[in-house]
């Protein structure tokens, strides 16, 4: 069993926030491979279903981003889901805009969904961070992560959420490296 967990805030307004890049990547997941309805269950909107022989739940969570762990805790307990099961789909201001890196572990980097999980179920568990750059101009980073994406990125999610739909199959095998690689080269 793996748990796919996608980060965002759950208000209409934020739908198309860089920080809402996690949801939009569990939406897509749901879509291709036919994953149930979305139910609302454990704090988040839970679907189910098969990605080969791998039995898959996927969650984003209501409880927006600063407490995500909570979520995801319960969902653990109630499924006996063990932390290295979850892969986290979030939004990375220090990686470049488009690019995407998976890594087992490691720090927060500042993420506060990312820093909340840790605090709930601890540190060991997958997390694909997907870059959105940081501000060009002088925003905040709130009101980057916060602000929806440009025009000109937009044009550009639809080949991110496809190079990571068609690498998908290597990154529940866990072959995180070679995810990383293979998803920044479709």
């Amino acid at each position: 069993m793996l748990l796919l967990v996608g980060l965002g805030n759950p208000t209409p307004n934020s739908q198309n926030n860089r920080h809402n890049i996690g949801f939009k990547i569990v939406d897509a997941i749901n879509q291709k491979f036919g994953l149930s309805k979305q139910k609302p269950k454990f704090k988040g909107l839970l679907t189910t279903g098969n990605i080969g022989d791998k039995k898959i739940y996927a969650i984003k969570p209501l409880t927006f981003m600063n407490n995500s762990g909570v979520c995801i805790r319960e969902l653990l307990e109630y499924f006996k889901i063990n932390a290295e099961d979850v892969i986290v789909f979030h939004d990375d201001l220090d990686i470049e805009f488009g690019k995407i890196k998976a890594k087992f572990g490691g720090s927060s980097a500042g993420h506060n969904g990312i820093a909340s999980i840790d605090k709930f179920i601890g540190k060991e568990y997958s997390r694909v961070r997907i870059g959105i750059g940081k501000p060009k101009d002088k925003i905040s980073v709130s009101d980057h992560v916060l602000n929806d994406f440009n025009e000109e990125e937009q044009s550009h999610l639809d080949s991110i959420t496809s190079n990571i739909i068609e690498s998908l199959t290597i990154l529940i095998d866990k072959k995180l490296d070679l995810f990383s690689s293979t998803v920044n080269n479709n």
